[in-house]
């Protein structure tokens, strides 16, 4: 067991700014995180929903450019789903969707050391409930890692896309949201207070990303607190999974992964989760210094961002 499963959309972000389309991108959160993963050359499986249509084989290309599998059956749907994403002056995007998200039967493929999804994949009928049912099934080997990754523009039911929500913290060991995120799930309290009670439904970490102000953690051994690493921001596609990614391979890189190493995930202290954060916050930095979704390969990383 030594490769991630990734569960989830993938579909072409159809860029406008003021009014002007300026291009089409392969993205989708979940796929994100896959190709962030396989760039940093960790061996990944992909399962998502796309057509066999244009859009679709160019989604293909790029998932095997960056030596990431697409898992059997991912090609059938009717079209490739697409997301229209607004951006603003300050390169912050809003999105409509296009999309149907279904999954069938099992992935074929052996159990993985991690199995990650989020997102849309996470909420929307009919897929959502296959998803779930993947991380049941993988959770007696893997870690199981999950990004809310709120679309509001897809849910028509808060309190039914809360519940979701709630349910799949619960069976997840590593949890990362943004602010935003929480905000919209409990407008009443505050971010830190939804993450304290997320935590105690189970995960072993819950991570929530503050845009410029940084990020924060909890876990067992308390809260801890990581700034944002300073950065001229183009956009900030792509900025949370990439973060996502460097979560995920930053606990790969300490052996915290896989259903044996759960109870050393949960042990884990307020200095080695800070490093884990530290790492997960420059990846999503090299991100937003980039047009679009660009996420680090393992190179960049250790560059690391110019002075």
């Amino acid at each position: 067991m030594s490769r991630a499963l990734v569960i989830g959309e993938a579909l072409i972000d159809i860029v406008e700014r003021g009014g002007v389309i300026t291009g089409e991108h392969v993205g989708g959160s979940p796929l994100n995180v896959a190709i962030g993963l396989g760039r940093l050359g960790r061996d990944v499986d992909f399962l998502t929903h796309i057509g066999r249509d244009d859009r679709g084989k160019r989604i293909i290309e790029y998932v095997e450019a960056s030596g990431v599998q697409l898992v059997s059956g991912s090609t059938d749907a009717k079209r490739t789903p697409t997301a229209l994403a607004h951006l603003d002056s300050t390169g912050a995007a809003t999105y409509e969707f296009d999309i149907e998200w279904s999954l069938s039967g099992t992935a074929e493929v052996g159990p993985p050391l991690i199995a990650h999804t989020g997102s849309i994949a996470a909420f929307l009928d009919p897929g959502c409930l296959a998803t779930a049912a993947l991380l049941d099934a993988y959770r007696p080997s893997a870690t199981i890692s999950y990004d809310p990754n709120v679309r509001p523009a897809l849910i028509d039911d808060h309190d039914n896309a809360v519940n979701r929500i709630s349910r799949l913290v619960e069976k997840a060991d590593v949890v990362k949201a943004s602010d935003e995120d929480l905000r919209w799930i409990d407008p009443d309290r505050s971010p830190e207070q939804v993450a304290e009670t997320w935590l105690a439904l189970g995960p072993s970490i819950v991570a929530v990303t503050k845009g410029g102000q940084g990020s924060f953690a909890v876990c067992a051994a308390g809260t801890v607190v990581v700034e944002a690493q300073p950065v001229d921001v183009v956009d900030t596609v792509g900025a949370g999974d990439s973060f996502m990614t460097g979560l995920i391979d930053a606990l790969w890189s300490l052996d915290l992964l896989g259903a044996e190493r759960r109870g050393a995930l949960a042990a884990i202290d307020a200095a080695t989760l800070e490093g884990v954060l530290r790492a997960a916050t420059l990846a999503s930095a090299l991100t937003v210094a980039k047009a679009g979704a660009d996420l680090p390969d393992r190179a960049a990383l250790q560059r690391g961002l110019p002075v």
